[in-house]
């Protein structure tokens, strides 16, 4: 049975279909990631350095990171069913909610770890710290490298962003090995630790808020919703704008739907191209529900787009 589709005059269902590529890409660079923060997690467990053990920890929330990007490429394949009107996309976001509290998680061991170090330090084996660390930034670099060659969309560019984040990471250890491999001063361990768990904390800060502004229905931060509606209500044919409403379904993939009243319903497949073709080049919104109302009885001014005094705004 076929999934009925709703219909307000002109419904556009268009989910942003990641190309298979990039979806590639995004698993190669998942386990070249995920398979050296085993390797950096047991090293620092082995030579001591809680440098190394923080930076493995921030590999392994990159691997996150670049795990809900591929399942994000696979999910947004997935075509709606009669339970899921939208598909799954809303698994990604359920996803990186959990992952941003895990990286929280992660930031208050490394804390207490470091405080612990503070008051009772160990022997660190710098040489090996050195090492390890130097695989791991060329590593990050060549996960970079594979992110950047491939397509160049919201999910890829934010794994690049948590990737580089982690190739500071690997700088921080490596200085915390030279150090100690030059002065035996191991303090400075602890020290570049807590430097890396603040890069972890902006990064999960910065995630769950975006995280929670989507399961909160809010407007994308990079759009604004008064200039979506002036934009619609310049359109030849539109006397007001009212019931507008933007959200995140996913990541790259934002909702429209809004109330459009008009002059004359003869004037709505016009008016309708338009304003689809409008919202996804001047705005990147392809999923698009409108509904028409004509009041050619009531001469309003074009591009009126507030409601009026009681009306609904979205």
């Amino acid at each position: 049975m076929a999934v009925p589709e709703h219909d307000h005059g002109g419904h556009e269902h268009g989910h942003h279909h990641h190309h298979t590529g990039q979806g590639r890409t995004l698993v190669i660079a998942l386990l070249l990631t995920l398979a050296f923060a085993g390797i950096e997690a047991v090293a620092g467990w082995w030579s001591g350095s809680l440098a190394l053990l923080a930076d493995a920890a921030h590999m392994l929330t990159d691997s996150s990171a670049l795990g809900l990007a591929a399942a994000a490429a696979w999910l947004a394949r997935r075509p709606p069913s009669m339970r899921h009107s939208y598909g799954l996309v809303r698994a990604e976001v359920m996803a990186a909610l959990f992952n941003s509290l895990l990286m929280l998680v992660l930031i208050g061991f490394i804390v207490h770890e470091a405080i612990d170090r503070f008051g009772t330090p160990r022997d660190i084996a710098g040489s090996t710290v050195i090492g390890v660390a130097m695989i791991g930034l060329a590593i990050n670099l060549a996960v970079a490298w594979v992110l950047n060659r491939g397509e160049h969309t919201l999910n890829s560019r934010a794994a690049l962003l948590h990737v580089l984040g982690d190739a500071l990471g690997s700088v921080a250890a490596i200085a915390a090995g030279i150090v100690i491999v030059t002065t035996g001063w191991t303090p400075i361990d602890p020290l570049l630790s807590l430097l890396v768990a603040t890069l972890i904390l902006v990064s999960a800060l910065r995630l769950l808020r975006e995280v929670m502004h989507v399961l909160m229905e809010g407007v994308p931060l990079n759009l604004r919703l008064d200039t979506i509606g002036q934009d619609l209500a310049r359109l030849d044919g539109v006397l007001r704008v009212h019931d507008l409403h933007v959200w995140t379904l996913s990541s790259g993939t934002i909702a429209l739907s809004a109330h459009l009243e008009i002059r004359s319903l003869a004037d709505w497949p016009g008016i309708l191209a338009a304003a689809r073709r409008l919202m996804d080049t001047q705005h990147g919104i392809r999923h698009v529900t409108l509904q028409p109302e004509a009041l050619a009885a009531q001469p309003l001014l074009r591009g009126d787009w507030p409601p009026r005094a009681g009306g609904s705004q979205g």
